[in-house]
């Protein structure tokens, strides 16, 4: 039987990696088995009832898509969704599961095949092995994931688009899956040996029967060109840049290779929001004012008070609620959430909020 003919099951969450472990057993990643600051995993399904009861339409826009748990998850009910991120990463994430496209389930075995059976002993040291091995990946692990890649760039001509999506993306879960950090690559785990725990694990593509157009662009540029009977907005709300966070990620999937500086090794600063800024709140009014839409739908976390200042809030509630009030009608909803952590932020009877606004035009 080969990987790809497992179908998946929407937000089916009890049976994958549950507080970023994984659960043995699965031959295939899916789309919320990977760690990632903000991740909606968990609040899929509360998420999608209340849009479920309260909105309609046909289309769907997420317009911070981040791990795409929730247009995973509301997929089924549309004829169209519209994903968009800025992060090169989660574009291709998007491509591979989601995509229509041609592709070989037997030719994807076939690599995966191959990969398994690499050892890194005959394997000569690579841009990702000379940078990342011993600190953010064991040694050998990091040669293995650097020869992966610099093969699949090798192949890309005789790939089609879908299968070097979901070849480069079955990569970033892997490799995250065996990162040596605590979530994120703002910094790697140190004073403690590496155990090698890569293994090359494919991504179970989804069955598409919507129409799903994949953006990467400037949110608030993006928010006057698509027109969508319901959009989720779930933005960046501290000064966690994403594109900082997820840098070793960003690296093997554009396969640059950037000098890189500093402790955590980042390259150069690219692709920083202004959400994550003291403009956030101008950036946020300007997006709502832009949506050609029916139906707003906000995420927000109150994370006012945690003891890490980078996990504060830019844009505050009220001036959220003010903004939503001024398009249109607006329902709130919350419900008690455990607020991801990466070891600093501490924060007590922690809520996620949802706004539902109908727009008056």
């Amino acid at each position: 039987m080969c990987y790809l003919s497992v179908m998946r099951t929407i937000c089916n969450c009890s049976n994958h990696r549950t507080d970023g472990v994984w659960q043995e057993g699965n031959p295939l990643f899916d789309i919320f088995n990977r760690r990632y600051t903000g991740s909606k995993h968990k609040l899929c399904g509360w998420i999608d009832e209340i849009i479920s009861e309260n909105c309609r339409g046909d289309s769907f826009f997420d317009v911070f898509a981040g791990t795409g748990v929730v247009t995973y998850t509301v997929l089924p009910r549309y004829r169209r969704v519209v994903m968009n991120d800025f992060l090169c990463s989660n574009e291709i994430i998007y491509k591979a599961f989601f995509m229509r496209g041609k592709y070989n389930p037997s030719l994807l075995d076939e690599y995966q095949q191959k990969f398994v059976t690499l050892s890194p002993t005959e394997l000569p040291e690579n841009y990702f092995s000379d940078n990342f091995g011993g600190k953010y990946f064991n040694a050998d692990d990091a040669v293995m994931i650097g020869h992966i890649r610099e093969q699949l760039e090798y192949d890309r001509c005789r790939l089609t688009e879908k299968e070097f999506s979901v070849l480069l993306a079955s990569l970033l879960y892997s490799a995250d899956r065996c990162a040596n950090t605590v979530g994120h690559y703002d910094a790697y785990i140190k004073g403690k040996s590496i155990p090698s725990r890569f293994e090359f694990v494919l991504i179970n593509p989804v069955d598409v029967f919507t129409e799903v157009e994949i953006h990467r662009e400037d949110a608030n540029e993006l928010a006057g060109k698509i027109s969508a009977d319901v959009s989720y907005i779930d933005p960046p709300y501290n000064s966690r840049q994403y594109s900082r966070f997820y840098h070793v990620l960003e690296n093997l999937t554009k396969w640059e290779k950037p000098m890189l500086f500093g402790a955590a090794l980042k390259p150069l600063e690219e692709n920083m929001s202004d959400y994550c800024r003291i403009a956030a709140s101008e950036r946020f009014a300007d997006l709502i004012g832009k949506l050609d839409t029916g139906f707003i739908v906000v995420s927000y976390n109150n994370t006012y008070a945690p003891k890490s200042k980078s996990s504060r809030n830019k844009i505050e509630l009220d001036f959220i609620l003010d903004t939503l009030t001024d398009r249109g009608h607006t329902k709130s909803f919350k419900k008690m959430h455990q607020y991801f952590n990466a070891g600093k932020t501490v924060l007590d009877g922690h809520k996620e909020y949802l706004f539902i606004t109908q727009t008056e035009g």
